[in-house]
């Protein structure tokens, strides 16, 4: 699931979620905003029962897949793109 909230000046704060243990391990979001690089925005567990990881993008047009532990890659179920 994806949350967007504006910020100041053009910038929109992204927060990507994941459900605590579905897939089980680390998880990174990866994507265009990051060159694809696991590791670099990674899910933390949140006591609400979610990972979470919010991202500060600038307006445009961007592909990202989630990355689990032992290289499982999911979608969103929003999609796998964002227009901002």
């Amino acid at each position: 699931m994806i949350k967007r909230s504006k910020l100041f000046g053009n910038k929109t704060r992204v927060t990507f979620s994941l459900p605590a243990g579905d897939p089980p391990g680390t998880v990174s979001v990866v994507g265009d905003f990051n060159d694809w690089q696991p590791g670099r925005h990674e899910l933390q567990v949140r006591r609400n029962g979610t990972r979470t990881v919010s991202v500060p993008l600038d307006p445009g047009h961007y592909k990202f897949r989630y990355l689990a532990t032992g290289g499982v890659w999911l979608d969103d179920e929003d999609g796998s793109e964002l227009h901002l």
